[in-house]
């Protein structure tokens, strides 16, 4: 299999070389809604992606960038048939430890342009790779700044790491700050004009008529409070999602639009609050997030004895969101979802036996509702990690550090899919080329 594996990669990278784009763009070349599903080139357009948070600083030229690697990883995930990539586009500066160094905004105004150049080369490669990538705009979480550095710096708060308190119901109630901070929200609208009008400085072409973007997304999983959210918390929220989606619109005419949302656990596990925030017309298709281990449906050490529970809740979960999308009658993407390896291990040495039973059992629903015509457009696992490998005998990452899909709040091993995992690998192809099969 590890030789099946290579020679994919291998060819891939032979077909990948010298790819070039025609310009100007058709319309139909962008990712469109049709329906309730995607269109791309006249076809639809099924996802089967990877969360590659880190995408732009390998591209980045010197510093934290590994543009090799970079390169290597876009061909070995084309192998075997990702097409879609969920990118970080923006980070901002922090004393945070369990947050990324460097970061692309240095303070409100200040930007890293040899990160955003990593972008551009990331962008320039997916493109000759034909691949698409939704890239985000902010975090509600600490591990890139996010959210609650912005009231660090407006309103003077504390940045908080629940890294260090223990305490994410009291932080993702300070967090949801910021949707009310007349500064930070005139700041984040700064930030996303300055992506979202950028030139590439390798390819000349403004973001604005990438064909290759598919979405432009307001943050990673925001939420509009924590579980005790108040009626007054969530109607801020939706305002929010409303009104900075439409100024995305404002900017570009030819991207979509997206929230970023977990779905109900992102919610306040309310229905009707989801189905609000992704009701307006800025906001072209749903997204949503399933963490059985995060959410203690599924104990690490006791798999055999909660296996049952947690994948009964998981299908739940999964066939509800599909439901609710068929109600606002747009598509749906799960584009995060993961379990962590067998033991439970950090190890790159440990088996993934009961990731991979889970890993099918999500691709199983996925593919088999899309085949069906439900709205379900594709998933996106999380996460990537390639070729990087932890470092620290804690597993915990320090700048210098190679990056995986964990990102620094969490244990350098503990959801990565790495290059060597040969049985998770041929799992994700085999799903891929039944998503990219399937003709509407």
């Amino acid at each position: 299999m590890k030789q099946l594996y290579k020679f994919c990669a291998a060819a891939m990278m032979i077909g990948a070389v010298g790819i070039v784009e025609a310009a100007p763009a058709a319309k139909s070349d962008f990712v469109t809604v049709k329906n309730t599903h995607f269109a791309r080139k006249g076809q639809a357009y099924y996802i089967a992606g990877a969360n590659f948070w880190y995408g732009g600083y390998l591209g980045a030229a010197s510093g934290v960038g590994e543009r090799a690697r970079l390169l290597k990883e876009l061909d070995n995930m084309k192998a075997i048939g990702i097409n879609n990539l969920r990118v970080l586009a923006v980070s901002e500066k922090t004393e945070m430890k369990s947050a990324v160094s460097p970061a692309t905004t240095n303070a409100p105004g200040q930007y890293d342009e040899n990160l955003l150049a990593g972008l551009d080369f990331l962008m320039a490669e997916v493109a000759k790779r034909d691949m698409t990538v939704v890239l985000y705009l902010n975090n509600f979480w600490q591990w890139s700044g996010g959210m609650t550095q912005y009231l660090n710096w407006f309103e003077g708060t504390p940045a908080l790491d629940p890294n260090v308190t223990k305490d994410y119901e009291t932080y993702m109630q300070k967090t949801a700050g910021f949707y009310r901070s007349a500064a930070a929200q005139a700041e984040y609208r700064k930030v996303i004009a300055s992506i979202v009008k950028r030139v590439n400085t390798i390819t000349g072409k403004p973001y604005s008529e990438d064909t290759h973007i598919l979405s432009w997304q307001l943050a990673n999983e925001p939420r509009p409070g924590n579980s005790k959210a108040t009626p007054e918390e969530k109607a801020v929220y939706v305002k929010w999602v409303d009104e900075v989606a439409g100024y995305i619109h404002s900017l570009d005419k030819n991207h979509l639009v997206s929230s970023g949302s977990e779905g109900l656990a992102g919610s306040a596990q309310d229905a009707q609050l989801y189905l609000d925030a992704h009701r307006t017309k800025n906001i072209d298709y749903l997204t949503y997030h399933l963490w059985p281990k995060n959410w203690s449906w599924f104990d690490s050490n006791n798999p055999g004895g909660t296996w049952d529970n947690a994948i009964s809740k998981s299908r739940d979960y999964l066939n509800s969101h599909i439901e609710l999308a068929k109600k606002l009658g747009k598509p749906i993407v799960l584009e995060e979802f993961g379990l962590d390896r067998d033991g439970p291990s950090f190890s790159i040495k440990a088996t993934t036996k009961i990731r991979d039973r889970f890993y099918r059992e999500v691709f199983e629903i996925v593919s088999t509702r899309a085949a069906k015509g439900d709205p379900i457009a594709g998933f996106n696992f999380w996460a990537w990690g390639g070729a990087g490998r932890a470092a620290n005998a804690d597993y915990w990452w320090k700048p210098g550090n190679d990056f995986v899909g964990d990102p620094p709040q969490e244990e350098q091993g503990l959801y990565s899919v790495f290059d060597s995992d040969v049985t998770s690998l041929l799992l994700i192809k085999e799903y891929a080329d039944r998503l990219h099969g399937i003709k509407r």
